[in-house]
């Protein structure tokens, strides 16, 4: 089995996202960590994100942050936006607030696993080692995606399968030593 998340998800075409705060396989930077984490400089900022090479046909996107090595069972979901319009190709630093202030209209934060409507930051547990974060935008087949708007990022992600017509992924890593 692979150690990519999305590996058991049906295949879909591959395009790039990128980001002014963070890089492929690179740290996260303090601000991005939760501010209950334990990290200095932990503000449960959301990262820019900017995306390039949308599939054909792409009607909106959803954007989602997942921890696969959080020691749940079942990973954590830090962020899941849905019904971002197919016109928009970036997010800004901190869109992922409480009022979702940098979204575009029409774009609606889901509650993440801690049951917040926003982004939360990274908090590994100490010592626990390296954790990846997968930040993903999905190119979706639909203008909106027809989650209920308490609905969990599984239950997105359980969704999207039959919508998706790509993903572009950036991993990040965190730890606590």
């Amino acid at each position: 089995m692979s150690n990519n998340p999305f590996a058991r998800m049906p295949e879909a075409a591959v395009f790039q996202v990128t980001s002014h705060d963070i890089a492929e396989g690179l740290p996260l930077p303090p601000q991005h960590y939760s501010g209950m984490s334990g990290v200095e400089g932990g503000q449960d900022l959301s990262p820019h994100l900017r995306w390039t090479g949308a599939p054909e046909g792409t009607q909106s996107f959803a954007v989602t942050a997942y921890d696969p090595d959080a020691p749940t069972g079942s990973g954590l979901w830090h962020w899941a936006v849905i019904n971002i319009p197919a016109s928009v190709t970036e997010l800004p630093t901190g869109a992922g607030d409480e009022q979702g202030s940098g979204l575009p209209q029409g774009a609606q934060q889901l509650p993440n696993d801690l049951r917040l409507e926003r982004f939360i930051g990274a908090a590994p547990p100490a010592g626990h080692g390296p954790h990846r974060y997968y930040f993903v935008v999905h190119a979706l087949d639909v203008p909106t995606i027809g989650v209920d708007a308490k609905a969990t990022p599984a239950l997105l992600g359980f969704t999207m399968q039959s919508h998706t017509l790509g993903r572009a992924v950036l991993v990040a890593t965190g730890e606590r030593k």
